[in-house]
């Protein structure tokens, strides 16, 4: 639409189905080049991306003609298809429902690409659920445990 403006920026938070370790250092790279051309293909400008053995993240310059649970299912949907075609698991990889997405102000996509460039590094301290938990508090997400990413089916599994 002519005369319509727009800067918006999102970081996105999906994990593994029950947050399997599943991401291998052997096809990340591969993984994230292949998400990031199913994000420009439909308009957003991808800024950074990284995932650790169990989930993943991604900032995104939003493209607002898209909407974003269609992008998210065309992501989880086309990467899965993906991983499972290159055998890069076993068994049938799957992304676990749901996900996360929080918009940042344009004075901190910097520091927010710095944060996700920096996943290795970050989770020897800390876990995803106190991460992901933190970021809910932060931008102040009303939430019930029961249903943050099956947390509680992954601690009975181990």
């Amino acid at each position: 639409m002519a005369n319509t403006y727009s800067k918006i920026y999102i970081h996105l938070v999906f994990v593994v189905e029950f947050r399997d370790k599943l991401l291998r250092d052997d096809f990340r790279e591969e993984l994230q080049k292949y998400i990031t051309k199913i994000i420009q293909s439909r308009n957003h400008k991808l800024i950074a991306i990284n995932s650790v053995s169990d989930h993943m993240h991604i900032l995104i310059g939003y493209y607002p003609d898209d909407k974003l649970p269609d992008l998210v299912r065309t992501v989880k949907r086309d990467s899965t298809i993906f991983i499972n075609q290159k055998k890069f698991y076993r068994g049938k990889f799957n992304w676990q429902i749901g996900y996360g997405a929080f918009s940042y102000s344009r004075s901190q996509i910097n520091g927010v690409a710095k944060y996700i460039d920096n996943q290795q590094e970050h989770h020897k301290t800390i876990s995803l659920k106190d991460e992901y938990i933190s970021i809910l508090k932060k931008f102040d997400v009303n939430f019930t445990d029961k249903y943050l990413f099956n947390f509680e089916l992954f601690e009975a599994k181990n």
